[in-house]
């Protein structure tokens, strides 16, 4: 069922790609103000979006692996946490690209900006944790600090909300702030890049029980 999933994956990404970037640099209208600069904006806010739906993921994954010691829900949420943090990298990478002929600067510690790296440190460090320690160990602590870990990523939501900010709140209570075109072209990189997180999760998440596999007959031969 996973292959086939996976597969159905594949040909929805090979479908999906091309025409986000159609989409992006074709078919959305050039921002008055920001100019051509603002077509990051696309790839920029979908990063962002998945890379926090991931560390939803492992957020879960960790409860349920307290629950029931279940070495799946260990694996699940090692790879979400990892594709998370890849996700918030270019979340990181992409904003300076377009912040800086806005702000005319690179970097700013602005709240959005600054919970944001905090929560990348803070994954990295979870990831470094997974590799530390003996097995049982290492998951009953690293799922523990999932847990904790998590409650930076509705700071980093609501951050540019709760606090002075210069980032853009793209969606308010007022609605989002797009013309139809640029937000039809925003839901649907969300929808392209949800698709590409599944297929990374599923691909990480075999290669994480395969090597589990390898390791525990490494051990059973070294007896």
């Amino acid at each position: 069922m996973l292959e086939g999933w996976k597969k159905f994956n594949f040909w929805v990404l090979m479908l999906l790609v091309p025409i986000n970037i159609y989409l992006i640099f074709l078919y959305a209208p050039v921002e008055k103000t920001m100019g051509i600069v603002q077509k990051v904006f696309y790839f920029h806010v979908a990063s962002a979006w998945i890379g926090l739906l991931a560390f939803v993921v492992v957020f879960i994954a960790s409860i349920a692996y307290l629950a029931n010691r279940k070495v799946q829900m260990n694996h699940l949420a090692l790879a979400s946490a990892e594709i998370g943090t890849l996700f918030i990298s270019c979340t990181l990478l992409t904003g300076p690209l377009w912040a800086y002929p806005i702000w005319n600067t690179w970097w700013t510690w602005d709240p959005r900006l600054t919970t944001t790296l905090v929560l990348w440190f803070m994954y990295v460090a979870y990831i470094a944790l997974q590799g530390g320690g003996t097995a049982e160990n290492r998951r009953r602590f690293a799922a523990v600090y999932g847990i904790v870990a998590f409650i930076n990523v509705p700071l980093v939501f609501f951050s540019a909300r709760w606090w002075r900010s210069i980032h853009p709140i793209v969606v308010s209570g007022e609605g989002i702030g797009l013309t139809p075109k640029m937000r039809f072209v925003m839901f649907f990189s969300i929808v392209t890049f949800s698709f590409l997180y599944t297929y990374l999760l599923g691909l990480r998440y075999k290669g994480i029980s395969l090597a589990e596999r390898i390791n525990r007959l490494k051990a059973e031969l070294s007896q």
